[in-house]
């Protein structure tokens, strides 16, 4: 490149190793070849294309096994980010920082595409998924020659009226980073608020009363670090809204954690107690409505169904989950009706698709079996595809083979039964392989706070059997997940964090 200036000239050549610009290599319906065609040779065999839908659990998993050097893997996502969901409670006080439990779409290794985008609809008959990006809502279509659906489930509100209403203002979800930073903000919001000398004891108490709708793991890690970070922050930095709060969980069932046994869960309500939560179970919320606290002043209220009201500052919803609308749209055999979950059979495949289109993780149903909503299900789905794929379906032609050609029966596969990937070789000594999917049930674990927790491996399928409770519980919780990040970078900073929460205490900022 020549450059001239005032009579100066100066050459610079850029060169990268010995990478070179060349032009693209011919395509088939917008797919790159496997290599250039050489005149009178064979065309070469083009990858089939995998379109992932979702970068949850499950898709991220499968896209990560796949073989590249096999499959054109492509994902599609509004979120350009796999989250670590167990713990998502604790970004929401700010125990741990956002970006240390999620991990980049784009580092997937050899992965051909992502498009951050919603998937709307699809046509089976000429295999196009239609998306739409989340920036300027422009449509497109993709190509597949295989289709994996894993876009999970979002909230259910239940119809509930004024939940919906509500929600980003007073009413907040706890599924996706943006719910977390939402409620961290609305709970600084709600102290800073509470120490405005203009504000009356009325809304005072209101606005430091915060409220959790849901008895699973989620809402009660949530609430248990609401906690901490009232006992331990809070308390420090507004010691004059101690005599204020309120932490309410509300759950419709007669137990928490109804998946435990009974005696942890038990355990686990008495902790909450002894911490002065004020725990409703057999009880829901009926309404939410804005009303005022009768010196013309705003407020928010919860109608709850013993007929009791509940004034609150901030609600947390994660009390059921119900199907992203693309599950309705796509026109795929469901179960339950247009509510329900995609029908597969017991490999995976859709239904009645020839095994073209696959489903897993929470938007599916594998034959009649009632599978939990849990990342572990997704997992363990996402490496039996990955398993099937590299090691079966790669011998048949999907680009080549006629639209008529059904993909042939995958063979023998071991579960995932352990939960590390470094270790996957204790599968083989545990476990059967078949060729169908086999849930592998890898037991229990949730925490309570600081020196709180517990664990059940009792009824699993790991070479274990044992339950705990309390500070044993708590390590084997944080130790099991901090192990479980995807990156070494992840891997230092959560127990970084942790440490700088416990010492140093949690950012009390609003930005």
């Amino acid at each position: 490149l020549d450059l001239d200036n005032s009579g100066c000239r100066t050459t610079m050549l850029r060169t990268l190793g010995s990478r070179r610009w060349r032009p693209a290599l011919p395509t088939d319906a917008g797919r790159p070849l496997l290599r250039a065609a050489s005149a009178g040779a064979e065309p070469a065999r083009r990858k089939p294309r995998v379109v992932i839908l979702g970068s949850g659990w499950g898709g991220n998993q499968l896209a990560r096994s796949l073989d590249k050097s096999v499959y054109d893997v492509r994902l599609v996502s509004p979120a350009n980010h796999f989250l670590f969901t167990p713990m998502l409670p604790s970004t929401a006080v700010g125990t741990l920082e956002f970006r240390a439990i999620q991990e980049p779409v784009r580092t997937i290794p050899g992965l051909a595409e992502y498009y951050q985008a919603k998937a709307r609809g699809l046509d089976t008959s000429k295999r196009l998924v239609h998306c739409q990006d989340v920036f300027k809502g422009s449509e497109f279509s993709l190509s597949y020659d295989y289709l994996v659906i894993a876009v999970g489930n979002k909230s259910n509100t239940f119809n509930t009226p004024g939940v919906q209403e509500n929600e980003g203002r007073a009413v907040f979800f706890l599924k996706h980073l943006y719910h977390a930073r939402q409620i961290r903000n609305r709970i600084i919001e709600c102290f800073e608020r509470a120490s405005n000398p203009t504000i009356s004891h009325t809304e005072r108490k209101r606005l430091l009363s915060f409220v959790v709708v849901g008895g699973g793991p989620t809402s009660c890690e949530f609430i248990t670090e609401l906690y901490d970070f009232l006992s331990h922050d809070v308390e420090k930095w507004f010691p004059n809204h101690l005599p204020h709060l309120q932490l309410t969980l509300v759950e419709t069932g007669p137990h928490l954690l109804a998946d435990f046994d009974r005696t942890l869960a038990d355990y686990y309500l008495r902790s909450l107690i002894k911490k002065r939560i004020d725990v409703r179970t057999s009880c829901s919320i009926v309404g939410v409505r804005d009303t005022n606290d009768g010196a013309g002043a705003p407020m928010t209220t919860a109608d709850l169904s013993d007929g009791s009201t509940l004034p609150f500052g901030t609600m947390v919803w994660s009390a059921g989950l119900a199907p992203v609308n693309f599950v309705a749209a796509a026109g795929l055999p469901l179960s339950g009706g247009s509510a329900g979950k995609i029908r597969t059979d017991p490999t995976l495949r859709v239904v009645g698709l020839r095994g073209r289109v696959f489903a897993m993780g929470d938007c599916a149903r594998v034959g009649d079996a009632e599978l939990p909503n849990t990342a572990s299900v997704a997992e363990q789905q996402a490496t039996y595809l990955g398993d099937c794929f590299n090691k079966y379906y790669a011998a048949f032609d999907a680009a080549g083979a006629p639209a008529g050609d059904e993909l042939p029966a995958p063979g023998p596969v071991h579960p995932n039964l352990m939960p590390w990937t470094r270790v996957r070789f204790v599968d083989r000594m545990f476990s059967e392989a078949l060729p169908h999917f086999q849930y592998m049930n890898r037991g229990s674990m949730t925490s309570g706070g600081v020196g709180k927790g517990i664990v059940d491996f009792k009824d699993s399928d790991l070479p274990v059997n044992f339950r705990l409770s309390g500070w044993a519980a708590y390590l084997s919780w944080k130790s099991a997940y901090a192990s479980k990040q995807l990156s070494w970078s992840n891997m230092i900073l959560v127990p970084m964090y942790w440490f700088k929460s416990l010492v140093f205490g949690r950012d009390i900022s609003r930005f």
